[in-house]
C-alpha cells in the first residue's frame, strides 16, 4: 500500500498523533525497499540484523511487512535540535473545506499534520522538538525539548489550530521571523511552514529568513499553496467574488479572462522565491495540498544528513 492510499485509508481518524504515526510507519517501511534504503539504519530507529546479534530487538512486526530482519536501536541517542514555524494566518486557511474533505487539504491542516508527522520522527529519533506559531501576533513558542509532555503539549497546540481558527488575520512575517531567530539559541534545523503570501518588502522577508540562519542553523521553508486553485487558477467560468481572507476586500471578475495573466504571474513569483532561496542557500520546497507527505519526509531526512 503506498503512502497515498493508506492516507486515504486512515483519514477518518480525527486523532492527529495517532495518523501522524501511521504515516511515518508507513514511510519507514517502504524505505526499507525504497532508492531511500541506504538512509534506513541512519535515520529510521532501525538496523539490518547481522547473524549471530541478540534476537531480543528484532522487530517482527517490521518483518512481517518487509519479510527483512531489523533491530531497533535503543542504545544510540541523537542530539538534533528542530524547530518548527506555522504560519497561522487566515490565508492559510485557505481552501474553505466541505463537509467530506479532509482537514489536510486546506493549507494549515496540511501544515499541521506535515510538522506533527515530522515530530513523530523527531520523538523515534530521540531529537529535540520546539515550535512556533504566528499570524499578526506571535501565538506560540515551545522551546526544543524531547519529553512526551512536551511532544504532547505541542500535539494539543495543533489540535487547536484546526478547531478554533480565527478570522481576518493578517501575516506579519518579517517580524515574527525575526522573533524567533532570536529565540533559538542552540544550532537547529529550523523548518518553516508559510504560503508566502506577505504584504511588504520580499528583500526585507529574505532578510529575516537569512536571520533564522544565524548561529549555522539549516533553514528549510516550505512553500504551501493549493495547485489547482492558487497555482493553476482553475475555476469554472461564472461570475465569481474573490475575497481576501485577511483584509476582506472583494473582487467581482471571470476567472477565464485573467488565467493566462494570473499564472504568468503567479509563475514567476514561484521562481523569484525559489532563485532567491538558493542564493541564500535557503532549501526551498513547493508543495500543493493535494501531495502526500513524502516530500515532506525524504526532504528533511536529506537535509539532516547535510546538517551532520
Amino acid at each position: 500500500m503506498n503512502l497515498e492510499s493508506q492516507l486515504e485509508k486512515i483519514s477518518q481518524f480525527k486523532n492527529l498523533e495517532l495518523l501522524a504515526n501511521q504515516i511515518v510507519e508507513g514511510f519507514i517501511s517502504g524505505m526499507h525497499k525504497s532508492p531511500f534504503h541506504g538512509f534506513s539504519a541512519e535515520f529510521a530507529e532501525h538496523k539490518i540484523y547481522n547473524q549471530g546479534e541478540s534476537t531480543k530487538h528484532i522487530d517482527w512486526k517490521l518483518f512481517a511487512k518487509t519479510d527483512r530482519l531489523y533491530t531497533k536501536k535503543f542504545e544510540e541517542e541523537t542530539n538534533l535540535r528542530c524547530h518548527l514555524i506555522i504560519d497561522n494566518s487566515s490565508s492559510m486557511h485557505y481552501p474553505k473545506l466541505k463537509n467530506n474533505q479532509n482537514f489536510s487539504e486546506s493549507k494549515i491542516g496540511f501544515s499541521v499534520l506535515a510538522a506533527a508527522v515530522l515530530m513523530n520522527l523527531l520523538k523515534k529519533q530521540r531529537d529535540a522538538v520546539g515550535v512556533s506559531i504566528y499570524s499578526d501576533t506571535y501565538e506560540y513558542y515551545a522551546s526544543e525539548k524531547g519529553s512526551e509532555r512536551h511532544h504532547r503539549m505541542i500535539l494539543n497546540q495543533f489540535e487547536n489550530l484546526l478547531n478554533f481558527p480565527k478570522e481576518s488575520k493578517k501575516t506579519d512575517t518579517i517580524t515574527f521571523l525575526h522573533q524567533i531567530a532570536e529565540k533559538v539559541h542552540r544550532r537547529s534545523m529550523i523548518i518553516l511552514f508559510t504560503d508566502m503570501l506577505i504584504e511588504g518588502d520580499n528583500e526585507k522577508l529574505f532578510y529575516a529568513l537569512q536571520h533564522l540562519k544565524h548561529n549555522k542553523h539549516k533553514v528549510v521553508l516550505f512553500h504551501i499553496f493549493d495547485k489547482k486553485t492558487e497555482l493553476n487558477f482553475n475555476f469554472d467560468n461564472t461570475p465569481r467574488k474573490f475575497i481576501d481572507m485577511e483584509t476582506g476586500e472583494e473582487v467581482n471578475l471571470f476567472a477565464e479572462n485573467i488565467k493566462e495573466s494570473y499564472e504568468k504571474v503567479v509563475n514567476t513569483y514561484f521562481e523569484n522565491i525559489a532563485n532567491t532561496c538558493a542564493s541564500y542557500k535557503i532549501k526551498y520546497v513547493p508543495v500543493s495540498v493535494d501531495e502526500n507527505f513524502e516530500k515532506i519526509l525524504t526532504t528533511y531526512l536529506v537535509e539532516k544528513q547535510k546538517f551532520g
